[in-house]
């Protein structure tokens, strides 16, 4: 069974950092499409990040160049690197498996037609 669990959410400036973890089991990370997504209240899913199995990055153009994303293939863990953060950030953030990196708009991140997903962490970017 695929399970994936963020973590390192939390409240933070405007201008500061935040590193979220994304610990997977059930599958393999280096063979696995992944992504990052991100839904605040009353506002669509969006694509933050994906993550290719061939190695691809993607970002959305709202954070290019202040989100990094890496793995560790190891240990089978998913980050996302998220500096000069803005209120504009602040959302629930979301880890998910086997997605369609084409896709970089949802109505509800957690849509299963669409991935597997965790269960979110929240940031919260006050000015």
């Amino acid at each position: 069974e695929v399970q994936l669990i963020e973590s390192g959410g939390g409240p933070v400036q405007a201008g500061g950092s935040l590193r979220l973890s994304c610990t997977t089991s059930g599958l393999a990370l280096r063979e696995t499409d992944m992504g990052w997504f991100r839904q605040a209240p009353g506002n669509e899913c969006e694509m933050v990040s994906t993550v290719r199995s061939d190695g691809y990055i993607n970002y959305a153009d709202s954070v290019q160049g202040r989100f990094t994303v890496s793995a560790d293939n190891a240990a089978n863990v998913l980050y996302l690197v998220m500096n000069s953060l803005k209120p504009e950030d602040t959302a629930t953030y979301y880890c998910a498996s086997d997605i369609n990196p084409e896709v970089h708009f949802l109505a509800t991140c957690g849509d299963r037609l669409y991935g597997r997903w965790g269960q979110g962490t929240q940031v919260t970017v006050s000015s």
